[in-house]
């Protein structure tokens, strides 16, 4: 089956409809004189795996910020489960590069965080962190500090943070880039577990095509500034994700065309760059 290469919303979005849990529409976004992103249009069903994908300075943590009410379009709408975002969205749980842990609380008061902040009893706060705090392989860890936690564990207890606020919506914005090669296959291997226990929609950014390769049920390549649409592709691979599938044809045939639009669309960003 050949990918599907589009710069219009992509052929399936229209039947997404009712069971989009985001909706990206028309959305065009300026800061001062620079044109970041150009009437972008997504949609995102619930229960998808949707991976950002292109190069640096395409507009895609932006889109991200969008999502999560960071920033306002400029023109457009974003709705997040029929909801316009018009602010900060507690519907979605953002998850950086960076851990943002409170290095001063524990794993589990760092998990519990969000859910003392509205106000819920200790009892149930307490038995939901656990449950979260277990389905990232933390179990054991609940009284230890960030300072004696690896990378990868630092990022799991942010992720079970998020997961522990229910959110209708996960962002994940290259959460993965600054751990080496190892701990990175492993909490990608991880994050699949999670979001099939979970069911959550999730919106992930990502450099790497054979991470978006890995983790997606769907990939959006961004073409160069400014952003917008140029690829959709629905990713078929199967499951379990293992080394076995980056070896299949099928798999080399996605990568395959996924990379020729990147390389495309980071050539024309480099011709930007040399103009005066």
């Amino acid at each position: 089956m050949a990918a599907v290469i589009s710069s219009a919303p992509p052929a399936h979005a229209a039947h997404v409809g009712a069971n989009a849990m985001i909706s990206i529409r028309d959305v065009s976004k300026s800061f001062g004189a620079l044109k970041v992103l150009d009437h972008v249009n997504i949609e995102v069903a619930r229960g998808e795996f949707l991976v950002l994908l292109g190069a640096s300075g395409c507009g895609k943590s932006t889109l991200l910020n969008l999502i999560s009410g960071f920033e306002r379009s400029s023109t457009g709408s974003v709705h997040v489960n029929d909801r316009e975002v018009r602010d900060v969205d507690p519907g979605c749980g953002m998850v950086f590069q960076q851990y943002a842990l409170f290095p001063w609380k524990t794993v589990q008061q760092n998990v519990e965080f969000g859910l003392k902040m509205r106000g819920i009893a200790r009892r149930e706060r307490g038995k939901t962190a656990q449950h979260y705090i277990e389905m990232v392989g933390l179990r054991g860890f609940e009284n230890s500090y960030p300072g004696a936690l690896s990378g990868g564990m630092k990022q799991r207890v942010s992720i079970a943070r998020v997961l522990a606020n229910d959110p209708d919506v996960m962002l994940f914005d290259e959460p993965f880039a600054a751990l080496d090669a190892m701990t990175r296959q492993v909490l990608q291997e991880q994050l699949l577990s999670i979001y099939e226990k979970s069911g959550k929609t999730i919106l992930f950014i990502t450099h790497s095509i054979d991470e978006a390769l890995m983790l997606s049920t769907r990939m959006v390549v961004m073409g160069a500034k400014p952003g917008r649409v140029v690829q959709d592709i629905h990713n078929d691979l199967p499951h379990p994700r293992t080394a076995e599938v980056q070896l299949s044809p099928r798999y080399i045939e996605l990568k395959k065309s996924i990379w020729e639009t990147v390389q495309l669309e980071v050539m024309k960003s480099l011709e930007q760059v040399k103009q005066p």
